[in-house]
């Protein structure tokens, strides 16, 4: 019985230090093209991870969205995009249908990923660690066009709704504030 009740702590102690974001680096990920990567390939950078979709009332913030990236990419900042159908099913094409949609119609040139779950039985362990218990901002994704700040150090600096717009005033200055660090 204490094997079976200690092991059962250890998994709990291992799931909550999964989710505090301590490591986000380290959790595996697949670019738009299928290849494998992670969070490790920007280190040192202050990242934006956002699930876009592109049937949403919010897809034109694709377009604030590559401006940011545009405006702060040369001083050690990156969007990244993760296409997500969680959400009224407002991503429904394939990686290669996203990828196309994205570079014709708002010349995105922001890291894409593969399409994943942000919620839910088959929520990404990215958005697991981003939305858990152990987060500096935790509870559910509520809708397409999330956004989470990380810093170059790697830790969770600040989380925007969907409809807190790239260029808002809020978004700018926590953008900003991160490069500082």
């Amino acid at each position: 019985m204490k094997l079976i009740l200690g092991l059962l702590f250890l998994g709990l102690a291992l799931e909550a230090g999964a989710a505090d974001g301590a490591d986000l680096g380290a959790i595996a990920l697949k670019d738009i093209d299928g290849k494998d990567t992670s969070l490790k390939a920007y280190a040192g950078k202050a990242v934006l991870v956002v699930n876009v979709a592109s049937a949403c009332g919010y897809t034109r913030q694709y377009a604030g969205l590559e401006s940011l990236y545009r405006k702060y990419k040369d001083k050690g900042f990156v969007v990244l995009g993760f296409p997500c159908n969680d959400f009224g099913a407002q991503e429904p094409g394939s990686n290669e249908d996203i990828k196309q949609f994205c570079s014709s119609r708002f010349e995105v040139s922001f890291p894409l990923f593969d399409k994943l779950h942000a919620k839910g039985a088959e929520q990404h362990p990215l958005y697991a660690a981003l939305t858990g218990a152990g987060s500096a901002f935790p509870g559910p994704v509520k809708w397409n066009f999330s956004k989470f700040l990380i810093g170059a150090d790697g830790k969770l600096l600040g989380r925007f709704d969907s409809g807190v717009e790239p260029d808002s005033a809020e978004l700018v200055s926590a953008v900003e504030g991160a490069l500082k660090k």
